[in-house]
């Protein structure tokens, strides 16, 4: 019994897993249109960079959007672990960069992140 119930019990973790992505990715993208449009746009440059495609994207390198040196110098490609720390205090993670704004909570950069990382999906 256990045995025919275990494939029933994986879809029903999965579901539960997909479930739960989605709502972090909509939490993400109700705290991006908040609090990062001042700044970003998805497709355009703007005060900063375009967001679309930025998770796998190295910093510094979208082409005509006038990076600090920091940036431009930086040898880094934007993941969870990059992100994180970025958004969590952008000077102490990359001194001369020029983004002032700062995300505290860490289930707020988390659903950021994810956001983010939908936009970027291939």
């Amino acid at each position: 019994m256990l045995i025919r119930a275990l494939p029933f019990c994986l879809v029903l973790l999965a579901g539960m897993a997909q479930a739960q992505d989605t709502r972090k990715i909509a939490q993400g993208q109700r705290i991006w249109q908040k609090r990062c449009t001042e700044c970003h746009t998805l497709d355009v440059d703007d005060t900063g960079p375009h967001h679309r495609g930025v998770f796998g994207r190295r910093a510094g390198s979208v082409k005509g959007y006038d990076y600090s040196h920091a940036l431009r110098d930086a040898n880094l490609v934007w993941d969870e672990t990059s992100l994180d720390r970025w958004l969590t205090d952008p000077e102490k993670f990359l001194p001369g960069q020029n983004m002032d704004y700062r995300v505290g909570s860490a289930q707020e950069r988390a659903a950021l992140i994810a956001y983010l990382k939908s936009l970027s999906a291939r």
